[in-house]
């Protein structure tokens, strides 16, 4: 029970630094006090804040108590969850739809990212998606040509591609190469994200791809300023992270 204990009160405190009822630079009520709101150990409290410090939600200073960080949401690449299982982790409300499905020739680029023959035909996808019913990040996807029936067959308010392919077509991604940059807001990504065009972007380009290395999809993320924070784990023995110029 101490387990379900401690994710219980991290979901407690996560919604309210989340909803802005602890500000950024507050502090947090002491374990003690925590203890006694909630009825449960120093040591079960001390877990729950574990976990929203994993998170990068909370931080400490010497000598004084937890304080919050950030209220963006926090996108750990640690693992391939998709964008629903991710807000969901964290106690939101995800949502999609898509806006087009249409079958097209790859350009160069698709053609190189999906190890597929110049002009192979792939399913271009446009999906709008939603954070507690707020729109977040507008993505721009090309499909490999294999599981393109698939991904057609799917609902249009289809909650997780990925969840899709996994579930009804035995298609699971293991791996993925992602890239990061910002830019500004055309006039369909403002439009579609509520934002004044020019507003700044963060996009997250990627490429999934099967535990034998066949690319599923290759994609294009571009997520509104302040609505979410990416994480990248390295240490001294293994570095995942590379920087990059930026190639436009």
């Amino acid at each position: 029970m101490a387990t379900v204990r401690y994710l219980e009160i991290a979901e407690a405190l996560r919604r309210s630094i989340l909803s802005g009822e602890y500000p950024v630079g507050a502090q947090l009520p002491s374990e003690s006090d925590l203890a006694t709101r909630w009825s449960a150990s120093r040591g079960t409290v001390r877990q729950a804040v574990a976990t929203l410090a994993a998170e990068g939600l909370i931080g400490s200073r010497q000598g004084a108590r937890r304080i919050v960080l950030r209220h963006e949401r926090k996108h750990s690449f640690g693992e391939l969850n998709s964008f629903a299982q991710w807000a969901e982790g964290l106690g939101h409300r995800a949502a999609s739809r898509f806006l087009s499905r249409t079958r097209r020739p790859a350009t160069a680029e698709e053609a190189d990212r999906l190890a597929l023959a110049p002009g192979t035909e792939i399913l271009a996808v446009l999906r709008l998606r939603l954070l507690d019913g707020e729109p977040t990040m507008v993505e721009r996807t090309a499909y490999a040509d294999w599981v393109a029936a698939a991904v057609e067959a799917m609902a249009e308010d289809c909650r997780s591609v990925m969840d899709g392919l996994a579930n009804d077509s035995g298609i699971v991604a293991h791996y993925g190469e992602h890239l990061i940059d910002a830019l500004p807001a055309g006039s369909e990504d403002a439009r579609l994200l509520e934002i004044r065009r020019g507003s700044p972007l963060l996009r997250q380009r990627h490429v999934s791809a099967t535990r034998t290395g066949r690319p599923i999809e290759w994609s294009d993320d571009r997520y509104r300023a302040g609505s979410i924070t990416f994480s990248v784990s390295n240490s001294a023995v293994a570095t995942p992270l590379e920087r990059r110029a930026g190639d436009g």
